[in-house]
């Protein structure tokens, strides 16, 4: 089943993977001493490039817990990679020590890269901005274990939602489970657009944004920025949209996300607009309203400001047992790929995998992400970029690595010049040939001097502008 598997997004496990984790879990959990030889002989490679206290822990208690051993690096600057050291090379060399490699980097899709070179599983503790896939399980197993279902649940994703990966991952986990979602982020600090562009493209269900909505369904509860309704609600937006949306709302949210500003990840101007605008508090004042009653108030910590102590004591708050929970869901999550036991997951409906095209050239546009693994120095010796093609109008480009998309500016053919120079013509990516050119065929530019650089010249395509695009999906 999951023996042998890498977990570096969410994508990588069904729903009855994870089903299967929690079970585990529960096993575990209610049997903590009964664990102890299942990795006996086995050992964990423990790689954290960035701060980290519950994950790290966690992880590292879990191996021990299941009798195993652990090695450790915390530092950048005490291991080769500070020499130049490639991460393909690192973790060539790790894995023919261990049997399991978890990894935190700062550099987006750096797991990829691990899982990619290494002989044995790997784990990602978080890589950036993009993905914390352990924490969302952590995350899930909590509403699991209180609400008894994901299915149809209401969950409002509050704070920064830019740069928090914990809640990258768990918004598309919430979609695969069927939950709806409510989007609350702080003012510039909104989802990125790809990670809506994927929500809305790959889970089946309709995003209504802040434009669209009536003011009594946007400040209903709090600012609201978007809503995504899965396709499993018994309110469609169908027909009669911000109806339904008031009608599921005045049923009360079943648990509130919260997150701390990610300060480590802000741009310049960001950090100089935080003195400007306060970061707004969780506290009990906030959730008085009576869509509140049942909330279940949940942090991947750690936190800074955004939730009050005062809640500590709060029946309603979970983000401690989140937390604690965090060593029998890894417990299990190791014990599954490492093969030393087995569940089976139970049956179900999973949703068809798209195809992606991809594209991939020794030339053309790289990843525009500046944290991305695939323009890094050390790491552009042996990657190239590689992109999904998932959209043809607009063109947009997904990096694999990073999973961040963009949409070039110019398109060419490798097929229609045949040699010929006077037929090497480049077109803007806004005109038709970019939904004509096949995938196999297609060339990218980001800029006219770049196409003309490879030989190519401008047809009388080339300036057409690219139509203004909706905000609605």
């Amino acid at each position: 089943m999951l023996t042998n598997k890498n977990l570096v997004t969410t994508d990588d496990l069904s729903n009855g993977e994870m089903e299967a984790i929690f079970s585990l879990a529960d096993e575990m959990s209610g049997a903590m001493n009964d664990q102890l030889g299942l990795c006996r002989g086995k050992i964990m490679a423990s790689l954290f490039f960035e701060p980290s206290t519950r994950t790290r822990l966690s992880f590292e208690t879990a191996m021990h817990r299941l009798g195993g051993s652990v090695i450790t690096a915390a530092d950048v600057g005490a291991t080769s990679l500070a020499k130049g050291e490639s991460i393909a090379d690192m973790a060539r060399v790790i894995g023919s020590y261990v049997d399991l490699i978890v990894i935190r980097h700062p550099w987006e899709g750096a797991a990829r890269v691990v899982a990619d070179y290494s002989s044995v599983p790997v784990i990602n503790a978080g890589d950036g901005g993009h993905q914390h896939p352990t924490q969302t399980l952590c995350d899930l197993y909590t509403i699991q274990r209180e609400k008894k279902t994901i299915k149809g649940l209401k969950i409002a994703l509050w704070g920064d939602l830019k740069y928090g990966r914990t809640v990258h991952s768990l918004i598309f986990a919430l979609a695969k489970f069927g939950a709806n979602i409510l989007f609350y982020p702080i003012p510039g600090l909104e989802v990125p657009e790809h990670v809506l562009e994927k929500l809305t493209r790959e889970y089946g269900g309709e995003l209504e944004r802040r434009e669209t909505l009536d003011r009594t369904v946007k400040d209903s509860l709090f600012p609201l920025d978007a809503i995504y309704l899965t396709p499993s609600s018994p309110h469609q937006l169908a027909m009669m949209p911000d109806l339904n949306i008031q009608v599921e709302l005045k049923t009360g949210v079943d648990a509130l996300y919260v997150t701390r500003p990610q300060k480590e990840r802000f741009t310049a101007a960001e950090k100089g607009q935080e003195l400007k605008e306060k970061y707004p508090v969780v506290d009990k004042k906030m959730l008085r309203d009576k869509a509140f009653r049942q909330t279940l108030v949940m942090h991947p910590l750690p936190r800074v400001d955004e939730l009050a102590y005062e809640l500590d004591a709060d029946p309603r708050s979970r983000y401690f047992q989140q937390a604690a929970q965090g060593v029998p869901v890894r417990m299990a999550l190791i014990s599954l790929l490492l093969g030393v036991r087995e569940v089976t997951p139970p049956a179900e409906d999973v949703l068809p995998e798209i195809a992606y095209p991809l594209y991939q050239r020794e030339f053309g546009p790289s990843c525009p992400n500046p944290r991305c693994v695939s323009i890094q120095e050390t790491e552009t010796k042996y990657l190239k970029p590689e992109f999904k093609i998932v959209n043809r109008e607009p063109l947009t480009l997904r990096c694999t690595y990073c999973e961040h998309g963009f949409e070039p500016g110019y398109v060419a053919s490798s097929d229609w010049h045949e040699g010929r120079i006077a037929t090497k013509k480049y077109h803007s990516a806004a005109s038709h040939w970019a939904r004509k050119i096949r995938p196999e065929h297609l060339i990218v530019f980001n800029s006219a001097e770049e196409a003309e650089a490879h030989g190519f010249k401008p047809s009388r395509f080339s300036s057409v502008r690219r139509r203004r695009k909706s905000k609605k999906q």
